[in-house]
């Protein structure tokens, strides 16, 4: 269930990278990276002036997640709000560990055994 929560509320992006109409590359939580078409662009610039249009585009899908999970305790009714008030204290008592671990008959010492009486008696539990 917690995981099913933390998968709705997540949200991230995916970044494509396109050269024409094929995809170079996907990214996520990230940029992708370029097919090194601008390097060879910018080299190609300075040896002539004409300008090359540039056939490569970035495309970034945001998927967000939902934000709508947190309720205020205000905004639930008076009925709502007495059932978790009273609900939250009868058991907040019940995951409290004792002080010390109680041991009612530390002070006495078992029966010694000196014969065996279900043999005797020919009882046998089954």
């Amino acid at each position: 269930m917690a995981l099913v929560v933390v998968l709705s509320t997540m949200s991230f992006a995916v970044g494509m990278h396109f050269c024409g109409e094929t995809l170079v590359d996907t990214a996520l939580f990230q940029k992708a990276d370029s097919c090194g078409m601008e390097l060879m662009m910018k080299a190609s610039d300075s040896e002539c002036s004409v300008m090359k249009i540039n056939c490569c585009t970035d495309e970034q899908v945001l998927i967000e997640g939902q934000d709508e999970l947190k309720l205020s305790f205000n905004d639930l009714d008076l009925e709502q709000q007495f059932f978790v008030t009273s609900f939250y204290l009868s058991y907040v008592d019940l995951f409290e560990g004792l002080e010390e671990q109680i041991i009612p008959l530390k002070d006495y010492s078992p029966p010694l055994v000196v014969r065996d009486i279900q043999v005797l008696d020919e009882v046998f539990l089954i």
